[in-house]
């Protein structure tokens, strides 16, 4: 398999896991306090990563490299806090689209800049992968208040620099750099628990499913950055943030919601830019 395929099948693997893992801490997410799904569901991802870093003997980065892991961390810490903050006071028609769109864009013009411009053929298929992203993310009719703009743009930056950060980690390896962000983040979401002071545990019945969440959310990170590391960082990321459409395809097929028009025209969209991108 070439470099630039394995790009392609990493980052949409990457995308299928993200997805699915937001599928499950969605569902997770109402049956246990937000912030008990963030840190069990952190603490899953961190262990696997670092078993996985033990199990294959990967050599620990210097700390410099260690360092841009930890800040991808802390960013994609403040963009997850960002987001929810923003849906629970504004429209997810309004921050879903916003954030994920911008959460792709930044790494493309981070690309464009690092690594030069793209062919003209993967470079229509960021463009249709953008649109396709904003309409699958759209959730509601559109029209309503701005209420939660200025967080999603906060969360879509977070995010952003998020891919953009453990691409230069990455550079020293694969899972140790990981496990720098994910433990990072798992931190903070602890500090935040304390500092809530009102219990945050799950409750048993949910545990297995805020476990599974993490796990994906883990797998979608490791496959990131394998993608990151197969080719372009333009390319992984934009198809990685194609992960709201595994999210609408198991809810359409699990919990029988509607996809609607829109999210229709955002999935040949999206499959397009594939095409586009792959080729």
């Amino acid at each position: 398999m070439s470099s630039s395929l394995a790009a392609v099948v990493l980052g949409l693997a990457s995308a299928a896991s993200w997805g699915a893992g937001d599928f499950t801490g969605g569902i997770a997410s109402k049956r246990a306090p937000v912030v008990g799904v963030l840190v069990l569901g952190q603490a899953a991802g961190v262990t696997l990563i670092f078993a996985a870093a033990l199990l294959l003997h990967e050599s620990v980065p210097a700390p410099a490299t260690l360092a841009w892991s930890v800040a991808a961390g802390a960013a994609g810490a403040v963009g997850l806090a960002a987001l929810y903050r923003a849906l629970a006071v504004g429209r997810m028609a309004v921050v879903a689209p916003v954030s994920a769109v911008l959460s792709a864009s930044i790494p493309v013009v981070w690309g464009a800049l690092a690594e030069g411009m793209p062919s003209g053929s993967k470079l229509a298929g960021f463009v249709l992968a953008l649109a396709g992203i904003w309409l699958i993310a759209r959730a509601g009719p559109p029209g309503g208040g701005t209420e939660g703009l200025g967080l999603a743009l906060v969360a879509g930056c977070g995010f952003g620099a998020y891919l953009v950060l453990m691409d230069r980690g990455a550079q020293g390896g694969t899972f140790w750099p990981l496990a720098a962000a994910r433990g990072t983040s798992f931190a903070l979401a602890v500090v935040v628990a304390g500092a809530r002071r009102r219990p945050w545990a799950p409750p048993r019945h949910a545990v297995p499913l805020v476990l599974l969440s993490g796990v994906l959310d883990a797998g979608g990170n490791a496959f990131f950055l394998l993608a990151t590391q197969a080719g372009r960082l333009d390319v992984a990321a934009v198809l990685a943030s194609m992960y709201p459409a595994s999210t609408v395809a198991l809810a359409a097929g699990l919990l029988r919601e509607r996809i609607t028009r829109p999210q229709s025209a955002g999935i040949v969209a999206v499959l397009g830019a594939i095409a586009l991108i792959a080729g």
